[in-house]
């Protein structure tokens, strides 16, 4: 059975999926949003992240390490590096194949969903690559502007959306769920 994969992107109105300087996410954190970041956390899922979330989710102090990190660092996961060596959570492994290839691997072999968390340069060779059934928009409500970092699309072809969900949460931070449709944008 074939499974899904779902590429998630926290980003700015502008477009920034990073910032200096701005705390965790924008500083919006709100109680819906953390709910809904427990919620789809602690599903059962393969994450799929490359080697700085890795490091930095790994490297959390004991003292920021919550249920839902735990929950994370159970979870079969797929950690894309060429320097890795080795991993410490109980079901992480290395892949150093093309992240393209290794996810339509695991999209039809695997029956659990994939779902990337953080690793924008992961989630943007697998949009150019057309292997995302979904895309998940966390758009915060600042323009990051010299802040920003990390342009959330760069490098990543056209393609044509189907807004499938969308919701609020928090009164100010807005999810939109696409799916890419395989069709040509519009074009003049």
């Amino acid at each position: 059975m074939a499974t899904t994969l779902t590429v998630d992107l926290f980003i700015s109105v502008d477009g920034w999926a990073g910032s200096d300087g701005l705390p965790g996410y924008f500083g919006y954190l709100g109680p819906e949003l953390a709910e809904w970041i427990d919620t789809n956390s602690g599903a059962e899922q393969v994450s799929i992240m490359g080697r700085r979330t890795y490091e930095i989710m790994a490297s959390l102090p004991e003292e920021h390490r919550d249920e839902g990190y735990e929950q994370l660092s159970r979870q079969p996961t797929v950690v894309f590096s060429r320097t890795l060596t080795q991993v410490d959570w109980p079901n992480a492994t290395i892949c150093r194949d093309d992240p393209a290839d290794e996810i339509r691997r695991l999209k039809a072999e695997g029956d659990l969903p994939l779902r990337t968390i953080g690793s924008l340069s992961v989630a943007q060779q697998l949009l150019a690559a057309g292997v995302v059934d979904t895309l998940r928009l966390m758009t915060f409500p600042l323009l990051a502007g010299e802040a920003g970092r990390e342009p959330a699309f760069a490098n990543v072809a056209s393609a044509d959306l189907e807004l499938v969900d969308h919701r609020v949460l928090d009164r100010r931070v807005l999810l939109l769920e696409y799916r890419p449709t395989g069709k040509d944008i519009p074009r003049a």
